[in-house]
């Protein structure tokens, strides 16, 4: 019989569960916006066993939100400070904190295994699909939520009862431009926005347009003109930069954008025919009108919440512009390769951004932004409101009672929607089945014990792969998989019928030890046994030479007819500058796959 602060709730939900609360392990990735509400409600709702990842630092932004954060708390860590706040609420939890990325490997499939329920609070699709992927091999349940505005949704997924959060398609996180209407035809404030944060910034205070761009780069005949045109222009301001420091770069600068290049777009007459003709900016005048100027306090609201006029514009341009090369000269002297990356938090780039794209956007009959606008808009800012966090919060701890309860298949998702279509402000519906062309939770997914330092390729083909009685068995026999075999591990292709070169190799010298994963698709006449599996794996130092132990479900689902990316089977997540140093490799003979080829949206520098 419970007693104490916790008695209601015992009586609430019933001993039997309010103990299996308190001793349930629970995984919450995110200690941001929901991170912050969620965190506070499980440790006021009793669970006694919780641990916290979450790689982000403090700033003063969040603050006004994330109310587990104070002043003193800015620049340290999310999740070792939401730790430390939450156990004052309950001084007898147990919370683990981790100031860490979650695909890192030691958050590898044993450590997700350990947990009852996970629970995501993350901002950013993705972080959620390698958590969702995860959860799907280890057979956790995930409760993934998310809010915008006053929207907000809080979803279960379940590996073979539920939907997995890739089952329907996700919108892609950036809305990309034509280049044309950002180089010539600009006609919306965001135009000129992502002109001075993705082409501007990066060209003056980097070398190459930022990866993530906002600026479409796909090769039509017209884009690739303008493509072609924009890399002119970004030489010729790469050209410029190398007089960076000196008294005239400044002026410089200004001419090349807001005179020369308009210059260059007003000669070009038919495009006029159905635009209205863009303005010269005049150095010399705004020079002169900026004498007198009056710049309200950096700090202050109207300085961050008005419009500032065309003067204004001007004499901020010219000192962020000074003072962020000089930034950049004092990195450059101790590290050649220095650059600067535009960050919605620095002020100092948030003002460069903001005036570039206001004079922009005065050449070209555009309304100006404040800076409280352009953050928002240039970081790609949906405001995030506190009480639609705290019932996102609370819709997921309710979730998670019914789910320790055991009641899977009885549960709902649940949508928070002030306005629109729902007639109320919480909507339930019932969880969806699994897609059954999902290329994430159609895999099998298995857990292989293994002695890699003994264990052949060809010893995982002829005993794991091939042997065994498809959809039976148990921990000591085969998957049983008939006809044309592949086998791929992170790296790239270990083994198919037309290449056998690693057959007689080691496990562990082809780089598969554990907190790895081999990738294996069969080709059988039968569809229904056309089936993608995913082997994690673990060392086994102690196996009897040719033992194994194969722990999973083996009713494999078939897998999609459309043949999922290599991404997509070996959920691989990496980010996209990560690269194999072949020189330093201890990879043997990995065949690269041709098929599939990664462009980078840069546009280089000559």
């Amino acid at each position: 019989m419970t007693t104490g602060r916790y008695s209601d709730f015992a009586a609430a939900l019933g001993q039997d569960l309010h103990d299996r609360v308190k001793t349930a392990r629970v995984l919450m990735v995110g200690a941001g916006g929901i991170g912050c509400e969620l965190l506070k409600n499980l440790v006021l709702a009793g669970f006694g066993n919780i641990e916290v990842v979450d790689l982000d630092t403090i700033d003063l932004s969040n603050l006004n939100r994330q109310f587990l954060f104070r002043n003193q708390h800015i620049k340290k860590s999310k999740a070792n400070v939401a730790r430390e706040t939450a156990l004052q609420f309950n001084p007898s939890a147990n919370i683990k904190a981790y100031h860490a990325s979650i695909y890192e490997s030691h958050f590898d499939m044993a450590w997700f295994k350990s947990f009852d329920l996970v629970m995501n609070a993350l901002d950013n699709i993705a972080a959620r699909r390698h958590v969702n992927l995860m959860c799907m091999a280890a057979n956790v349940p995930l409760i993934e939520s998310g809010t915008a505005g006053y929207h907000g949704q809080v979803s279960l997924h379940k590996y073979l009862i539920s939907s997995c959060y890739d089952c329907s398609p996700k919108p892609t996180e950036r809305k990309v431009y034509p280049v044309c209407t950002i180089r010539s035809t600009p006609s919306e404030p965001i135009h000129c926005i992502v002109w001075a944060k993705n082409f501007l910034y990066n060209i003056l205070f980097s070398s190459t347009l930022e990866e993530d761009n906002e600026i479409d780069n796909s090769e039509s005949s017209e884009n690739a003109k303008n493509i072609k045109e924009l890399k002119v222009e970004a030489n010729a301001l790469h050209t410029l930069r190398e007089t960076m420091g000196h008294a005239d770069y400044g002026r410089n600068v200004f001419e090349k954008i807001f005179q020369m290049d308009i210059q260059r777009l007003l000669d070009m007459e038919d495009l006029w025919k159905t635009h209205k003709k863009p303005t010269i900016l005049d150095f010399n005048s705004l020079l002169a009108s900026s004498d007198s100027l009056f710049i309200a306090d950096p700090n202050s609201l109207v300085f961050d919440q008005t419009a500032w006029d065309l003067t204004q514009n001007f004499q901020i341009f010219l000192s962020s512009l000074d003072l962020l090369s000089k930034r950049l000269l004092n990195s450059l002297s101790s590290d050649p390769s220095a650059s600067l990356r535009f960050d919605k938090d620095d002020e100092l780039s948030l003002n460069f951004v903001t005036s570039a794209a206001n004079l922009r956007a005065i050449c070209f009959h555009i309304a100006t932004k404040s800076r409280f606008d352009v953050k928002q808009m240039a970081g790609n800012i949906i405001p995030a409101i506190a009480t639609t966090n705290a019932i996102v919060a609370g819709m997921i701890v309710m979730l998670a009672f019914k789910i320790l309860s055991g009641q899977l298949k009885t549960c709902k998702n649940t949508f928070v929607q002030y306005g629109g279509e729902r007639s109320h402000l919480l909507a339930n519906e019932p969880t969806v089945s699994p897609n059954p062309e999902c290329a994430v939770c159609t895999v099998g997914y298995f857990t292989l014990r293994i002695n890699t330092h003994t264990t052949s390729l060809k010893d995982v083909i002829d005993k794991v792969v091939v042997s065994g009685e498809f959809g039976e068995g148990s921990i000591r026999d085969g998957l049983g998989l008939a006809g044309e075999i592949t086998i791929q591990n992170d790296i790239g292709l270990l083994y198919d019928v037309e290449f056998d070169d690693n057959i007689d190799t080691t496990l562990e010298a082809l780089g598969v030890t554990a907190q790895t994963k081999l990738c294996i698709t069969n080709d059988d006449d039968d569809d229904l046994k056309n089936v993608a599996v995913t082997l994690f794996i673990e060392q086994w130092d102690d196996a009897i030479a040719g033992s194994f132990e194969l722990h999973g479900n083996r009713n494999i689902k078939p897998r999609p007819k459309s043949k999922p990316a290599v991404e997509s089977v070996l959920g691989s997540k990496r980010p996209m500058d990560d690269t194999i140093d072949e020189s330093s490799s201890t990879h043997k003979r990995v065949k690269e796959s041709h098929d599939i080829v990664l462009l980078s949206d840069t546009i280089e520098i000559a």
